[in-house]
């Protein structure tokens, strides 16, 4: 018997009495703009609890959560939407599976659950890897303007003039807010300072 047989935690969404909130509250409590719980509902990021009789959209406790794990996953890991909605489906596909994987006593198919749960956390892996590699050399290029500072405040500290240098060209922000590492020298076999 293996994790997968065991049974899945039942959360329930909302405690009965707990309030369905608008739109407008959960904004607020959350740091976000109604305009953007609208975008990730339209992108398919996010479907409200329900709706009221005038159509308003209301949320519960679980889509907070799943709001809160949008918002991290943009604002402090720089996940872009499009990562944010493969996260959410390997994670949908993910809890669909263990439930496929009780119901089927037959090891071909349970293989097929496992190798594609397989498939996705490589995917993942291969993700975070390259957001990893990529701030890492944003980091290493930070070090260097700080080496490159330091250097200068040596030369000021020193009463010397400044050394002639040259400045390597600054890869500028790409759509998903990072910087480009490729065709970077790194910082510290910069020369000519």
């Amino acid at each position: 018997m293996s994790h997968l047989d065991l049974p899945i935690p039942t959360h329930a969404s909302a405690e009965p009495s707990a309030p369905l909130l608008r739109i407008q509250e959960v904004a607020a409590a959350l740091g976000l703009t109604p305009r953007a719980i609208r975008y990730y509902e339209e992108i398919g990021l996010l479907e409200p609890a329900a709706r009221s009789e005038g159509a308003y959209r209301l949320y519960d406790a679980d889509d907070l959560e799943r709001l809160k794990f949008i918002k991290g996953l943009r604002d402090d890991a720089g996940f872009g939407l499009s990562e944010i909605a493969q996260l959410l489906e390997d994670e949908a596909t993910r809890t669909r599976n263990r439930a496929r994987f009780r119901t089927t006593s037959d090891a071909v198919e349970r293989r097929a659950i496992v190798d594609d749960a397989l498939g996705r956390v490589e995917r993942q892996i291969a993700s975070l890897r390259e957001k990893a590699d990529r701030l890492g050399a944003m980091i290493d290029e930070a070090e260097g303007r700080r080496a490159h500072l330091l250097e200068h405040r040596a030369e000021l500290d020193a009463g010397l003039p400044p050394a002639p240098h040259t400045h390597a060209p600054v890869a500028r922000a790409g759509a998903s807010g990072t910087k480009a590492a490729a065709g970077r020298t790194p910082p510290k076999a910069r020369s000519g300072r």
